[in-house]
């Protein structure tokens, strides 16, 4: 039986405030008319900031973590960094994202309270400490994400788009809630830290069971051959939904795939090694080989997406502190990467135009070379070109799959990364060498601090280039903090 103790809620105040605030938005949004949406915009955007606030001063002390409602919930370092950056990129998609849907009338409340329920789940994911809490975070991300794809009901691509990600994800879901109740019946509890320390027993049905997680896993994440669902999702979906889907929410799929498999498993580390290792070729071989035949560019960065994840399971191979912060440090490169593409669509896009296809960005270095510098930028560090951010994400897990003797994993990976160059080099080639489609400067969007944002996210792949070392020791510090269960 959990006892109830007060002190459990100091514990979870940043998600406890984003739960209270998102139903003060939902009732305030029902009395708004529909020109005075921006309250919304921004109440949401303050929330979101404040929640950051909150999460950053409720840190654990070095050395501590803290276990709440007998271990259901995981106060420690991991949860931290990873909980900071899903709110510093919905803060991004929401600057990002006005001044789009207000052009597609999609300016609505749902979007936001929406995003700020998935958001709460994405909190609740990465600090979970029980199967329960895991499918309870993982439900709020999915059910709010379903509704957001199919946002724009007056497109097909989008609807369509909204029932694959459903069917898919809901087999998805299923699938892993099989492979809980598997590792359920052979340990006899929920509990993650409780599992890991009966995994010496009934290891054939505990082995079956983590088939199911990884597979619940790597369709979460986007890794082949469990992918079918992103490249349509990213076309269908409106950009700034996209971006949200392709950015906060891999954070949140990595802290629940660590949660998972380091949390829960990690004494059968050999045997999810050889999963996890098949899939990093897979998603490396499939993003990089299908990519290059996409001229859509939002369906070449879900492909691209793919191969991301390849690297990012190099981390998880290793299956070490050294490799899990590997593996952190790449994804939330990833993520600043992909704010930057998306963006840039969104910056190019007007009413009527979507400036999705590669196409689109012919000649932008003759009718604005600020932003086609910013575009290049973004290319050059998804491809792995020294001295950005992206280069150095990818030497970290490379070094993780070689310090885990898999060397010819690392091989793999940098021969499909040199393969990859060439589609992000075409888009560099369409900007700085075709004729532009208009001769007319660029139109860019009013809204002046989406213009700023873009620029400082995109200049902040040149800074953490040269500067990536702060940010991958606090990865690293995050997983020396050994969780101490508060019973």
């Amino acid at each position: 039986m959990i006892l109830f103790n007060p002190n459990d809620l100091l514990a979870m105040v940043p998600e406890l405030y984003l739960l209270g605030a998102t139903f003060a938005i939902l009732l305030l949004d029902l009395f708004l008319e529909p020109d005075q949406r921006g309250i919304t915009h921004w109440l949401s955007l303050t929330v979101v900031v404040l929640t950051g606030v909150l999460t950053w001063l409720d840190a654990p002390a070095q050395g501590q973590a803290v276990a709440a409602f007998d271990g259901m919930f995981l106060h420690d370092g991991v949860a931290t960094v990873l909980k900071l950056f899903v709110l510093i990129t919905t803060a991004i998609v929401f600057v990002y994202g006005r001044g789009y849907l207000r052009d597609r009338k999609l300016f609505i409340g749902e979007f936001y309270l929406l995003i700020l329920f998935a958001t709460l789940g994405m909190l609740l994911l990465v600090s979970a400490g029980s199967l329960l809490t895991v499918y309870l975070g993982l439900e709020l991300l999915t059910l709010s994400s379903y509704a957001l794809v199919a946002l724009n009901r007056d497109s097909p691509l989008s609807s369509e788009a909204a029932i694959k990600y459903f069917v898919l994800g809901a087999l998805a879901s299923g699938l892993l809630l099989y492979g809980m109740s598997m590792i359920y019946g052979a340990t006899g509890s929920l509990d993650l830290a409780h599992i890991h320390a009966a995994t010496g027993s009934h290891r054939t049905l505990l082995a079956f069971g983590v088939v199911f997680l990884v597979v619940g896993a790597a369709f979460k994440l986007g890794a082949a051959p469990f992918h079918m669902w992103l490249p349509d999702v990213y076309q269908g979906a409106p950009t700034a939904v996209t971006l949200f889907v392709g950015s906060a929410s891999k954070l949140a799929a990595f802290g629940m795939t660590y949660r998972l498999l380091e949390g829960a498993v990690g004494d059968l580390h050999p045997q999810w090694t050889l999963m996890l290792s098949l899939l990093a070729v897979l998603s490396l071989a499939v993003g990089n080989v299908f990519a290059i035949a996409q001229t859509n560019l939002k369906r070449m960065l879900a492909y691209s997406t793919i191969s991301h994840i390849g690297f990012l399971l190099l981390g998880f191979v290793n299956g070490t502190p050294a490799g899990y912060a590997a593996a952190m440090f790449y994804m939330i490169s990833y993520v600043l990467m992909a704010t930057v593409a998306f963006g840039m669509i969104m910056l190019l896009a007007r009413a009527g135009f979507e400036a999705e296809e590669i196409d689109d960005f012919k000649g932008l270095n003759q009718r604005n070379p600020w932003y086609a510098g910013i575009m290049a930028i973004t290319m050059f560090s998804l491809a792995g070109v020294p001295p950005l951010f992206g280069f150095f994400a990818k030497l970290m897990v490379l070094k993780a799959a070689i310090d885990a003797g898999q060397l010819w994993l690392a091989i793999v990976a940098i021969v499909f990364a040199i393969v990859g160059i060439y589609y992000y080099l075409r888009v560099v080639k369409v900007m700085y060498f075709d004729a532009p489609r208009e001769d007319a400067p660029l139109a860019l969007p009013a809204d002046n601090t989406f213009r700023w944002a873009l620029s400082i996210n995109g200049l902040a792949l040149i800074a953490l280039g040269i500067a990536w070392g702060p940010l991958f020791d606090w990865c690293s510090h995050a997983f020396t903090i050994v969780a101490e269960t508060t019973r």
